[in-house]
């Protein structure tokens, strides 16, 4: 299951080093690394802010807000070597900033039906389907685990520091949502056997 999620979405792979470098050169107003930062991961954060929006609407605008708060903050960023977790530490406050926005107005727009990732081309409508099916399934908290470690490969110590949860708790629901998943992806399999 581990494997199948981290081979559907597409993304450019760039290491830590080379994100470092696009950011510098955004700070240094350079247009085509910003379209390169946005190429190499634009699917992580993307998922990222669907699996906490539940709207892809709304997961879509903080994705835009995301390249713009970069382009203007690159100047202040400082290289820890973790240049992704900085991506997805102002993404997830650009969403919990739409939450706190949409509960003040009143407003709590049903979460979509279709979680919409930016599957590869190779995975069948069907496949598709099933996957989303089965990440649909899974608690809010469950759903960014599995993307954060999945898709965007940041280690389980790093998850709990970008969600503010213990190691153990990070490790148990991880395994309780590979265990759910594959589960229903028995399931599915039986039915469409």
């Amino acid at each position: 299951m581990l494997i199948l999620l981290t081979n559907l979405l597409p993304e450019t792979a760039v290491s830590d080093g080379e994100l470092d470098t696009l950011i510098l050169a955004i700070s240094n107003g350079d247009p085509e690394a910003l379209s390169a930062l946005y190429g190499a991961t634009k699917n992580s954060i993307y998922g990222f802010a669907l699996s906490i929006l539940k709207n892809t609407q709304d997961a879509e605008d903080v994705l835009h807000d995301l390249y713009v708060t970069v382009y203007s903050a690159a100047g202040s960023y400082r290289s820890q070597k973790k240049p992704l977790a900085w991506l997805l530490t102002i993404t997830r406050n650009l969403c919990l900033s739409r939450l706190r926005e949409r509960k003040r107005r009143g407003e709590l727009p049903e979460p979509d039906r279709q979680t919409d990732l930016h599957w590869r081309e190779a995975v069948t409508p069907e496949d598709r389907m099933v996957l989303e099916s089965c990440l649909r399934a899974l608690s809010d908290t469950e759903r960014q685990i599995v993307i954060l470690h999945a898709v965007s490969g940041f280690k389980h110590r790093e998850i709990a520091e970008l969600l503010d949860l213990s190691l153990p708790a990070v490790l148990s629901k991880y395994a309780r949502a590979l265990k759910e998943l594959k589960k229903r992806m028995e399931r599915e399999d039986e039915t469409h056997a």
